[in-house]
């Protein structure tokens, strides 16, 4: 195989537990991301990675290629991991069970970019800011980039920050979205790589990849996504797939 996408899912969460079961308009939250996810058309397998009895009876349910995997697992991606170790597959996109919002197009972007150039390990997605907002929310993770797109630093602050005696009226922002993809040889080499003390600090995984040498390709997308960290997130993603199914049927 070429592509294959995981979708890791964690039964707990601090902050909001059993999410990824959460009813949205009568299909829980895990069920919304994989029907978007199967619309990919470079996927050439599609697997739910979970934890918990729970998640595994929902989505065999809906008819979802699951794996149970370990429960000690400290990241999604040591979690993919463990389900593509068998598996003969050159790229893995990692797509979050909390994106109920995904676009399959943001999923094709991100593969085409790694079988496109096979210099690249590792490539993810980010969008321009327009509410400004975000910028101080730091569950909106920001993200800068080089002049060939590749990330320089993703962090919780707003980055770049402006000076007053800046030039610059008003910086172009952009936001992470964290779909990721990686080369499967890669996730290997990552998975020896130890903690940062960046990743430490800002709670950011990725900053690992970036303090160990390792480049990531940025790919900007025009669509945006709601990664449901709160029952607040969640009743904003309800409202705008009830405005979305409206309008299908009207």
């Amino acid at each position: 195989m070429n592509v294959i996408g995981i979708i890791p899912a964690r039964y707990s969460s601090s902050r909001f537990q059993g999410k990824v079961l959460a009813d949205i308009l009568g299909k829980p939250m895990i069920q919304h991301v994989w029907e978007r996810a199967k619309q990919a058309f470079l996927l050439d397998d599609l697997i739910i990675a979970c934890d918990d009895e729970r998640v595994a009876d929902v989505t065999k349910g809906f008819g979802a290629n699951i794996v149970l995997t370990a429960k000690g697992h400290l990241s999604g991606t040591d979690r993919i991991i463990e389900v593509i170790n068998p598996i003969d597959v050159k790229i893995v996109i990692n797509i979050q069970a909390d994106e109920p919002l995904i676009n399959p197009i943001m999923i094709d972007n991100v593969a085409q970019a790694l079988l496109d150039d096979q210099a690249l390990a590792m490539a993810t997605l980010v969008k321009k800011i327009e509410d400004l907002s975000d910028l101080s929310d730091p569950h909106v993770v920001k993200v800068v980039v080089d002049k060939n797109n590749f990330a320089l630093y993703f962090s919780r602050a707003a980055i770049p920050f402006r000076a007053q005696n800046s030039e610059i009226d008003c910086p172009v922002y952009y936001k992470h979205i964290g779909l990721y993809g990686y080369t499967k040889d890669f996730l290997f080499t990552y998975k020896n790589i130890p903690l940062s003390n960046l990743e430490r600090t800002e709670a950011l995984e990725q900053l690992r990849v970036l303090e160990e040498g390792f480049r990531i390709k940025v790919i900007e997308t025009k669509y945006d996504t709601i990664g449901v960290d709160t029952p607040e997130d969640l009743e904003k993603v309800k409202e705008i797939l009830a405005k979305e199914k409206y309008h299908a049927a009207s």
